[in-house]
């Protein structure tokens, strides 16, 4: 079949808009975007529901570009369909505050669905947007009215398929039989040093095929073929769809096309000229638009603008029909949780003691079932993690509409799950692993963090309390690198209580929180003696005062303790005092919303006066001398642990009442 000029002119177009873009900027990437333009374009102007001018459209389409390097090729998209995205934006490719930075950010540029750029994490994240839609679709829908009905394509290339991210969420995808899940695999068998051959052999189609999935071949030259091919797997296969699309990276470059020289560096002025004249436009002339593509691709907006109208329609009658339903969806818009919701909440025991994992096994299943869309699950250690909600049902191909869900092991795809389906705005979503597993996670925890979504991280398990599972069980330095991670919220309650505190935070944050849990059970403080609820929403408080002793003459001093070790701090506080010495002791559940507080409060909890300090906590001691001076002393962990029981390590490490008052004593 002969190729429609229009799209020929189309497709060249998005193919120097993208080599202009990184010519211009003096670096970036035209290999991927001249290669891939034609299944991109079909994608766009012929398969996908999207309405440019309503990027937030609940019932759109979503998209990501796995391939983040290729991020010239969406802006080229972006701007030829309509979005709010200029050609002094494109012009201003990868500099200072443009909104057309070198890998596509969520927030930042209208129409980009998330982050991109680590590859793997696209492809993983998406899984989770297709998670989201059938959750979504099992429990919203009814008959005649699919509310929620949409695809989710990616995009990525063969650097996306060698991470081992990507068969984690294949894996999983397949077994969760997502058929809305369709990946254009660009296959142009260049990386950056050179042919993919070097070191990627391996027949992708079969091990797609092993995981499940319905694999496809086509010609990526060919958009016919592609149109074709994406066709025919929205009808519907059973099974998540990857159509392997070979191409030729830095297409129609003389002599760059198939190449790795086109990969990650600007073709050349002289380079780019000869592209030029090979599509016939003007060899000096660059970020040209012919009239008759704007003109073309500018319907892309007004066919958006019906299909929403369409969608609107049948909202309106869902809403008549299924008030309730709509409710629920309008509340998820508005992120409005139901009234007193909070009342579901359990009380705790005072006199009882419990690990603060097992009080979030019981906060989860008062909420589970009774809020919306609050769903999640484990990677393979939901008895330990406290995440098994009983009586709540399994997500599965056979039940979408379950909350319990079972990620495998398999934390570096869980964490790009859990994102994907935070970033849909349909779930409230949690996942759960031990804290040491946190490294597993890092890349999915820091893209949380970059696009500030409302991804909630439960880790367990959290110190050398563990005991004999020994040091590669045991957590040292993971919280300073949760911490370090900017924009994530981290809270380590410090009993029950508190972390009851802490989820009520989290279930209204709309930004990632790092849920830090204990294994071993610790006493519940009386909620009746200390302001935990309001202290823990502001990352640290005053959970002891000085008492008799305050007037006694000895220097006073204050003990900063966060998780388990505060109750080893009010222990220590104890025998302080009887000995004369006033002490102070703060819960600091979160270093960063402590940090958050006016300056005021900051100083009414930790007045500068007071030089003598202790900081305690089962970890690494980097980043805590924030909060100390050289009167002050911290008692932490810089090395790995050991195994034996868990109160033997403790003691061993010096994580006893008896070991901080003789430390308190040193600065006296």
């Amino acid at each position: 079949m002969q190729q429609d000029p229009i799209d020929t002119l189309s497709i060249n177009t998005i193919r120097l808009l993208a080599a202009d873009m990184v010519e211009k900027a003096g670096s970036g990437h035209p290999g991927m975007p001249m290669g891939a333009a034609p299944m991109a374009y079909v994608l766009w102007t012929k398969i996908m529901k999207h309405n440019p001018r309503d990027p937030h459209w609940l019932n759109r389409d979503r998209f990501v570009l796995s391939a983040g390097h290729g991020s010239a090729l969406l802006y080229s998209l972006l701007h030829l369909c309509g979005y709010e995205l200029t050609m002094e934006d494109l012009q201003q490719f990868r500099q200072w505050q443009s909104r057309t930075p070198g890998h596509p950010e969520y927030r930042h540029t209208p129409g980009v669905e998330m982050t991109t750029g680590p590859l793997g994490q696209g492809i993983a994240t998406a899984v989770g947007m297709a998670v989201a839609e059938r959750f979504s679709a099992e429990r919203l829908n009814r008959q005649s009215f699919n509310i929620i009905d949409y695809h989710t394509y990616v995009i990525c290339g063969d650097g996306d398929l060698m991470e081992g991210l990507s068969s984690e969420a294949a894996s999983i995808a397949g077994h969760l039989k997502l058929e809305k899940l369709i990946c254009l695999y660009d296959d142009n068998r260049i990386s950056i040093e050179g042919p993919t051959s070097l070191a990627f052999t391996e027949n992708v189609g079969k091990r797609f095929e092993a995981f499940g999935w319905n694999v496809l071949d086509v010609d990526g030259n060919d958009p016919e073929a592609v149109e074709e091919a994406l066709r025919k797997v929205r009808k519907g296969t059973g099974k998540p769809n990857l159509i392997r699309a070979t191409t030729n990276i830095g297409y129609g470059s003389p002599n760059k096309q198939d190449n790795a020289a086109s990969h990650g560096s600007p073709l050349g002025k002289e380079e780019l000229a000869m592209v030029r004249k090979k599509f016939g436009f003007p060899e000096d002339e660059s970020f040209v638009i012919p009239e008759a593509v704007t003109a073309h691709m500018r319907a892309i907006s007004d066919k958006g603008e019906q299909s929403q109208a369409e969608w609107t329609t049948l909202w309106e009658a869902y809403s008549q029909a299924h008030p309730d339903l709509a409710t629920q969806i309008n509340d998820l818009i508005n992120k409005r949780l139901p009234d007193s919701w909070q009342t579901l909440l359990p009380e705790f025991n005072p006199e009882e003691q419990l690990a603060t994992r097992q009080a979030l096994n019981k906060i989860l299943h008062a909420l589970i079932g009774k809020i919306p869309f609050l769903a999640g699950g484990s990677a393979d250690l939901a008895p330990s993690n406290g995440t098994a909600v009983k009586n709540a049902e399994d997500f599965n191909p056979d039940n979408y509409g379950g909350t319990n869900f079972h990620f495998g092991v398999r934390e570096h795809a869980m964490g790009a799950i859990i994102n994907g389906m935070a970033l849909s705005g349909m779930l409230k979503p949690y996942g759960a692993t031990f804290l040491v597993f946190a490294d597993y996670m890092k890349p999915a925890l820091r893209l949380a963090a970059l696009m500030q979504i409302p991804s909630t991280f439960i880790f367990t398990h959290d110190s050398i309390a563990v005991g004999e599972d020994g040091p590669t069980h045991q957590p040292i330095e993971q919280l300073v690198m949760l911490r370090s991670i900017p924009g994530m919220t981290v809270i380590r309650p410090a009993d029950a209580n508190e972390t009851k505190a802490a989820w009520k935070y989290i279930m209204t944050a709309q930004t990632p929180v790092s849920l830090i849990l204990s294994r071993q059970a610790l006493p519940i403080l009386d909620s009746s003696l200390y302001p935990s609820e309001e202290g823990t929403a502001r990352g640290g408080y005053i959970l002891a005062d000085w008492g008799n002793a305050s007037g006694s003459g000895s220097k006073p001093v204050i003990l900063i303790a966060t998780g388990a070790e505060v109750h080893l701090a009010v222990q220590a506080q104890q025998q302080l005092e009887e000995e004369g010495i006033p002490a102070r002791v703060i819960s600091m559940p979160s270093v960063e919303l402590f940090l958050q507080q006016p300056e005021e409060y900051r100083e009414e909890v930790l007045p500068t006066s007071i030089r003598r300090r202790v900081v305690i906590e089962a970890a690494s001691t980097i980043g805590w001398h924030r909060f100390i001076t050289e009167e002050g002393t911290i008692v932490g962990i810089d090395r790995f642990g050991s195994s034996a029981p868990g109160s033997r390590v403790l003691k061993e490490y010096g994580f006893t009442a008896e070991h901080i008052v003789a430390t308190v004593k040193t600065l006296l």
